[in-house]
């Protein structure tokens, strides 16, 4: 009676045993195949991004370093200052009358105005000039290009709005989100196809145990 006892609880460990390595098999194919869906997608969509990351990297170390590149135009230094500024209008109609006479689009985009330097910065909305202007006389100092201006709006896709004069930005809307995603499941898929090999070595531990 024992023996017959012993023969089913023999048969019953084996039973678990092997039902265990079958259930670790199936977890291990389910995770090998996760693991080939992931790098095959990380593959294509890292293809796909590679240009656009390439892109904002380089955009991206060349705004950090724009004052040091001279990509953005430097203050000039007003040495004569006056006690009275110039009236903000007379400082804009000598902005215009200057773009004017370039024949370039007189649209003023802002009016930076810094009376402790005794500059205002000028810049317009369908070219990338900059002009500065003393505070006090109005007269125009400098008339330079915002290469910055330019290298910002490669760098975050608003550059496709600018040329179609698109005030949406919907292109700069499309190319960042797009471009977020995508990063962001590289990022995720990364981490996956990091963890799983790992999961899988531990579950082949545990079944030769």
């Amino acid at each position: 009676m024992l023996t017959y006892y012993y023969e089913i609880l023999v048969r019953f460990s084996l039973f678990s045993e092997n039902l265990n390595k079958f259930l670790l098999k199936i977890k291990i194919n389910k995770l090998a195949k996760s693991t080939r869906l992931y790098r095959k997608l990380h593959k294509t969509v890292a293809i796909f991004l590679v240009i656009f990351i390439l892109l904002i990297s380089v955009t991206g170390a060349l705004l950090a370093w724009k004052n040091e590149l001279s990509l953005k135009p430097s203050y000039t230094k007003i040495i004569q200052k006056k006690s009275t500024l110039a009236p903000l209008e007379k400082i804009k109609q000598n902005a215009i009358a200057y773009i004017d006479s370039l024949q370039l689009s007189t649209k003023i985009n802002r009016i930076d105005y810094r009376p402790t330097k005794g500059i205002a910065k000028v810049r317009f909305d369908k070219h990338f000039t900059e002009l500065q202007i003393d505070c006090y006389t109005g007269r125009v100092v400098s008339a330079k290009q915002r290469t910055d201006t330019i290298i910002e709006m490669i760098h975050d896709g608003s550059i496709l709005d600018f040329f179609i004069q698109n005030d949406a930005s919907i292109f700069k809307l499309f190319y960042s989100t797009l471009l977020a995603l995508g990063l962001i499941f590289i990022s995720v898929s990364g981490i996956i196809l990091w963890s799983n090999p790992k999961k899988i070595k531990k579950i082949k531990i545990t079944e030769n145990q």
